[in-house]
């Protein structure tokens, strides 16, 4: 979409909408999922505001992650009756013609008896939202305002005051002033007195109540002129949000939406997109800006997930996607780097060097304000930042911090990988634990990322250990013969599997429960996914590596969906993350749709091999939303409702790290490598790098056989005696103990020198751990 096309077409009401706002069925929290567009300013002002279905349906303050209103609507009355804007009329969404993709919002919605205009804008200096208003065709004009303060329709208390709209809960107030000024105002509870439920069951505006105390509640104003402004703002008490709010409309509009337009000009200015045709280009602007508005002014470099919540217009989320997620994070990040943004990248590594846990790791997501949401760990998380960091190294960077902040970060990271790999607590999507090829290439990447800022005998270890995971990989995530059921179908030896619960022996013949499906479990074998591509995007394996290309294959038989709008791509199969069959919401089990981001994953895999990406390219920005959002799932069956196949189906939009994934995309294109990969990671592994020297094992990441000329390591997190004996199981020749010693990283070890393994057919052994022994023999057979 370029500034200049015309109107998009008419997109009609949200089809999940529940009952309309004021009916008494709704839960007190209520948020909707998928925006059309969305919007933030360049400068002081910390409030951010989506649109979708036609209104403003989420509008955060002071963060990108503390959304405080459920949604703005309005309702028009007219001389035969009155109209709900949201879902009664049709509207167009249409960019700024004069200024940047992201910007002033601008909305048409259409009735028989009237057309009304909106123009969407957060303030650049005062914590508030501006709505440019005109009602054209005659009738009455009734803002409906819901508030969901502190993130909770519960407990909220609204009041009117002064020729104004208040509300609060808790630290967290707003005040909504208009330009023109009010006729009648009323503060009412959500499906007994509100607004909406007064022209529900009198036509028009009778009620016209002073205050709903402690409960959820909605606000009404009915607007005295046909044209005008509204000032919608935000503080921690009600006088501050009112002087937000009076401040923002006493200076003219057309001033303050110039200045707005300005900055972000500034800001698209700066960009160096890559090649590609307008609409390619138009797409990656739009994407930069995307990921900018996601990055809250409260807390400067912190990027969340989404401005909404997947399916969130039938549940309840505290969380949602409004959150960090540090994968994400560092995914966005490295788009804006791609696209001439260092300073943006700067700043969120420098949020992600102070949100990092005392341990080295990273939460699994964490508010803007560093407090952790969910408690899960994903090892991928953790590596990432250490490649963030590496990147902005190789591009000379990493001047920008101070270098014991790096060493910090970088030692304390490496340590929780080296103590927690190579197994993850949970996977990239979160829902299995275990071995896969993704998580696992990140973190052997991380660990020779890191090494700059590794004391020396770290360092060493560091390299050991990802030569050491790197040349066991394909043993824990690779399967052939009775292990890969799916081989003869494609006619490959072998393919890398989605996940493996257990680093060990046999992967292809572990059991993997599959989440969101009330328990299924499948052969690990069976299951395939994208995730094996980071293998090349890291730069560990080649793109013509042949075992990537035999997954290849498998991958797109299986996972492969044509769309209308071009080749699309599932997470997995069986996946039940999605809407259900009848296109209602995911409430916990569902149908798992496409990913326009994985097409974007399988288009690197394809420019990487000397292939054109472009119909991969096509496809994702073709699954895209009206306002050009990326989604995070596409519909795929025949149309229902609102649903179209290969347009959004109703879960999160935009998805922020879709928006990275297309920058890097194009990038990848321009220059024809990964964008990720650094030099350091290619020179080891692609360019005949070193070959490993230890084995490294553990309880977790056992090892039956060791090659000749390796070392080995036993390791464990905790002191111990390792009783060990040469030669048959039965028998131990030559019995000893050794006391393991203490290492780097908070390991201690036995270690086996490969010239004391020489010459003896099997180590034996088990531990002890001051008076209590673990109960169980190990056998590692030794190669001649």
């Amino acid at each position: 979409m370029t500034p200049s096309s015309p109107p998009l077409s008419p997109i009609h009401p949200d089809p999940y909408a529940p009952e309309a706002p004021g009916s008494p069925g709704l839960k007190p929290k209520w948020t909707s999922s998928a925006k059309d567009a969305v919007t933030g300013a360049l400068g002081g002002g910390r409030v951010r505001a989506a649109v979708g279905y036609g209104v403003v349906n989420e509008v955060y303050w002071p963060s990108s992650g503390e959304p405080q209103v459920r949604d703005l609507t309005f309702i028009v009355k007219t001389a035969g009756g009155w109209v709900d804007v949201k879902r009664d009329c049709t509207y167009t969404l249409t960019p700024c013609k004069t200024g940047p993709l992201i910007g002033v919002m601008h909305v048409h919605a259409d009735d028989p008896a009237f057309k009304l205009r909106l123009e969407i804008m957060p303030s650049i200096e005062n914590d508030s939202l501006l709505i440019n208003y005109s009602l054209e065709g005659g009738g009455t004009l009734y803002a409906l305002l819901a508030p969901h303060l502190a993130d909770s329709g519960a407990d909220n208390t609204a009041w009117v005051q002064g020729g104004m709209l208040y509300a609060t809960r808790g630290d967290a107030a707003l005040a909504m002033s208009c330009s023109g000024g009010y006729g009648g105002m009323s503060a009412g509870f959500v499906g007994v007195s509100d607004g909406w439920q007064d022209f529900a069951q009198h036509g028009q505006m009778t009620w016209q109540y002073a205050r709903a105390e402690g409960g959820n509640v909605a606000l009404m104003g009915e607007l005295k002129s046909a044209s005008g402004t509204l000032a919608l703002a935000f503080a921690r008490h009600a006088a501050g949000a009112a002087i937000h709010a009076r401040g923002s409309l006493q200076r003219p509009y057309a001033q303050q939406r110039a200045e707005f337009l300005e900055n972000w000009r500034h800001w698209t200015g700066r960009l160096q997109l890559p090649a590609g045709s307008d609409e390619e280009r138009d797409r990656a602007r739009l994407s930069a800006q995307v990921i900018r508005v996601h990055e809250g002014s409260d807390f400067s470099g912190a990027i969340i997930a989404s401005l909404s919540v997947p399916f969130g217009q039938a549940h309840s989320d505290l969380g949602g996607y409004h959150l960090v997620w540090p994968r994400d994070m560092v995914e966005a990040a490295t788009g804006l780097l791609a696209v001439g943004q260092p300073n943006d990248t700067l700043r969120s590594l420098n949020y992600l060097l102070a949100a990092q846990s005392p341990d080295g790791h990273w939460p699994q997501n964490l508010y803007p304000n560093g407090e952790p949401f969910w408690s899960g760990d994903q090892l991928d998380e953790t590596a990432f930042v250490l490649l963030l960091m590496g990147k902005l190294r190789e591009e000379g960077l990493d001047s920008a911090f101070r270098q014991e902040a790096l060493e910090w970060a970088a030692r304390r990271a490496a340590g929780y990988i080296a103590r927690h790999g190579p197994l993850s607590q949970e996977d990239r999507w979160e829902e299995n634990s275990g071995v896969t090829a993704y998580t696992l290439g990140i973190m052997i990447a991380a660990l020779v990322a890191a090494v700059p800022w590794l004391e020396p005998e770290q360092a060493d270890y560091a390299l050991a250990l990802a030569d050491d995971w790197n040349a066991r990989l394909e043993g824990w995530c690779y399967v052939t013969g009775d292990d890969a059921p799916l081989a003869e179908k494609y006619g490959v030896p072998g393919y890398y599997i989605r996940i493996a619960p257990q680093a060990g022996q046999n992967p292809g013949r572990q059991t993997v429960e599959i989440g969101n499906t009330g328990g299924l479990t499948v052969q690990a074998g069976g299951l395939v996914s994208l995730d094996f591509g980071y293998l090349v995007r890291v730069g560990l394996r080649r793109a013509d590596d042949p075992r990537i290309r035999d997954t290849l294959k498998v991958v797109d038989g299986e996972l492969r969906y044509d769309s209308p709008v071009g080749p699309l791509y599932y997470r997995y199969q069986h996946d039940g993350y999605g809407n259900t069959a009848d296109g209602g919401p995911y409430l916990g089990q569902g149908i798992g749709r496409p990913w326009p981001l994985l097409a974007g994953e399988r288009a690197h895999l394809a420019l990487l091999a000397g292939e054109s990406p472009d119909a991969y390219i096509g496809a994702m920005l073709h699954s895209s939303g009206p306002g050009g959002l990326f989604p995070e799932q596409v519909w795929d069956a025949p149309p229902i409702r609102a649903f179209q196949p290969g347009k959004p189906a109703g879960s999160a939009m935009p998805l922020v790290w879709a928006h990275a994934e297309y920058l890097k995309l194009l990038w990848a294109r321009e220059h024809g490598q990964a964008y990720e990969a650094l030099a350091a990671v290619k020179e080891r592994y692609l360019e005949g790098g070193p070959p490993p020297k230890i084995r490294f094992w553990r309880t977790d990441s056992l090892s039956f056989e060791l090659p000749a000329g390796l070392s080995l390591w036993i390791e464990d997190t905790r002191p111990f005696t390792l009783s060990f004996g040469f030669g048959a199981a039965a028998v131990w020749e030559g019995v000893q103990e050794c006391e393991a010693q203490a290492g780097v990283f908070g390991l201690w070890r036995v270690e086996f020198l490969a010239q004391e393994l020489s010459g003896h057919s099997a180590l034996n052994f088990t531990r002890r751990y001051g008076d209590d022994w673990e109960g169980k023999d190990h056998r590692v057979k030794l190669g001649d």
